[in-house]
């Protein structure tokens, strides 16, 4: 878990400035429509004023907002003297601001701007309450996983006349994140076109999170039909040259399930979308919640008491207490975690064992074990959020095991795992069970169709490691063919040695060929899977 405490004062601000190119290209777009009012609702020290002024061809007012003091005076310092721009610089919070206005009309031309990337719990009290009452004036729904450019791009939007442009830098999360999913509805609903520009690079230097720009035109009247969302690939700077018609008349568009769900289904072009649901219809690829049931793993408030080496075992006498466990990628190479993998992880000193004291109280242990539960008590983990609210503090609720288990993050592609020694996990994995073959259900797993589905269905942040959330695992979409019969060692072998990509081809050819699929289509799905990995992991291979 991140702390605000350990976050610098530029994070804790979102205080990351539009590159001058930028700016300059999101000015020249909205200035095609002659805007008289504009607003920046996170202006900094104006770097859009220039920008704009040198795109404008008529005489515009900009109300430029920014919180930070400091900022707030460098902008009214460079608000002077830009002909065809008059600039009013508030300082103080958008989204108060907004709340508190009087008139709440929709009466601005365009907005422009970079909001801040600030995450919910750095919020203050105050800035929390107002962007949780933005989200309930407009009905949409509040989560507190949220990002402080969530309600700011809700707000602007809702200030936008009919047939003004909105123009953004926004964090790339915003095609897949679930907590922008309300954004996104809110955004296909009120707008006739969306348009991202999606760069291979990370525009903003010393930070993991990327970028994008987006381009929003808004409906001329609320029956208009929406031509969806599009996104178009850029790769270094040959864009900027560029505004219309290179953005709007040679990118695809997409509505339906794209705009209602996550954006990244705009990612893939005609051809491939089609493809994909295609194998989707078919009678033998299920929806992973028809045939599976997900549950967070064992949820300990204090992993590294209650997972320990054998050492630690033997040093504290909790033989009786020990289980056989796995919960990390160290502890699961392949898709199979039996007794062999177990005792190979106790030879490496891995902390193999979770301790599960199901007592009533400290008089049933030995009294070395009543010496380790001190330890803990001695490091204040009974006064953690999950220990304290149980009694005893050190016994931990819902320990079961299931047949198949799952990591929560993935590097290349998930993998589910066959938990054949009926090993314990903690909350780093997911327990599944099955109401079909485990076998088949985790060798059927492996192979370029599903992985396709996990990077649509899935979310990923800086670092570019994918990350499932149960949710999101139940809408998988998993072919099962019939007659199949799964080699699970083999797999197991493969997935250990070779190369990620050269098992996922070889699954393809056992799993996907028996749908029918023919060596294009068995390819295309697999480019596509390759695209998105490779677009989640800045690598700029076969985009």
């Amino acid at each position: 878990m991140k702390f605000k405490e350990n976050q610098t004062p530029k994070k804790l601000r979102g205080g990351y400035y539009t590159p001058n190119n930028l700016a300059h290209y999101l000015s020249r777009w909205v200035a095609e429509i002659s805007p008289s009012r504009i607003l920046e609702p996170s202006c900094g020290d104006g770097a859009f004023f220039q920008p704009l002024a040198e795109a404008l061809t008529s005489h515009a007012n900009l109300t430029a907002i920014e919180l930070d003091e400091v900022e707030a005076a460098k902008a009214v310092e460079n608000s002077t003297n830009l002909s065809g721009l008059t600039i009013d610089v508030k300082c103080t919070d958008f989204l108060e601001w907004y709340l508190f206005l009087s008139n709440r009309k929709p009466n601005f031309d365009a907005v422009v701007g970079n909001p801040p990337f600030v995450r919910y719990q750095y919020l203050g009290s105050a800035a929390q309450a107002y962007a949780e009452k933005i989200f309930q004036s407009f009905g949409l729904k509040f989560t507190r996983h949220t990002n402080a450019w969530v309600p700011f791009v809700v707000s602007s939007l809702s200030l936008l006349r009919a047939g003004g442009r909105l123009a953004m830098v926004l964090p790339s999360e915003i095609l897949h994140v679930l907590h922008a999913q309300s954004l996104r509805s809110f955004l296909g609903h009120q707008c006739k076109k969306l348009t991202i520009i999606d760069p291979e690079e990370i525009w903003f230097s010393g930070t993991l999170q990327g970028a994008i720009l987006l381009m929003a035109e808004k409906k001329e009247f609320v029956e208009q039909e929406s031509e969806g969302v599009g996104v178009v690939k850029t790769t270094g700077e040959a864009f900027l040259s560029k505004v219309d018609p290179f953005v709007f008349a040679e990118t695809k568009y997409l509505n339906g399930k794209t705009v209602e769900g996550k954006w990244t289904r705009a990612l893939l072009n005609a051809k491939e979308l089609d493809l994909y649901e295609k194998v989707t219809a078919h009678e033998d690829v299920h929806l992973f919640s028809d045939i599976a049931s997900v549950d967070v793993g064992i949820v300990t408030g204090a992993n590294r008491f209650f997972l320990v080496d054998d050492a630690t075992v033997r040093q504290y006498a909790l033989e009786q207490w020990a289980h056989p466990m796995f919960g990390r990628s160290e502890h699961c190479p392949g898709v199979l975690y039996d007794d062999r993998q177990h005792q190979s992880n106790t030879e490496r000193g891995l902390p193999t064992n979770f301790l599960w004291f199901d007592v009533h109280s400290q008089k049933d242990l030995n009294s070395k074990a009543r010496k380790y539960i001190r330890l803990g008590e001695s490091q204040d983990l009974n006064t953690r959020y999950k220990c304290r609210i149980r009694s005893p503090w050190y016994k931990v609720p819902s320990v079961y095991s299931t047949p198949v288990g799952m990591l929560k993050r993935s590097h290349n592609y998930p993998r589910l795992i066959l938990n054949s020694a009926n090993a314990l996990t903690t909350d780093t994995a997911y327990r599944i069970s099955t109401e079909v073959d485990a076998k088949k259900l985790v060798y059927s797993f492996v192979n370029s169709f599903t992985a396709l589905s996990a990077e649509l269905e899935g979310r990923h942040y800086g670092g570019g490691v994918l990350e499932l959330v149960p949710s999101e695992i139940e809408k998988l979409r998993v072919p099962i063919p019939r007659g199949i019969r799964p080699a699970i060692k083999s797999l197991d072998s493969s997935v250990r040695s070779r190369e990620q990509e050269e098992t996922l081809k070889m699954q393809d050819q056992k799993i996907l060929s028996r749908l029918g699929l023919s060596p294009a289509e068995i390819a295309t799905l697999h480019g596509a899977w390759l695209k998105l990995r490779n677009r989640r992991q800045r690598n700029g291979e076969n985009n």
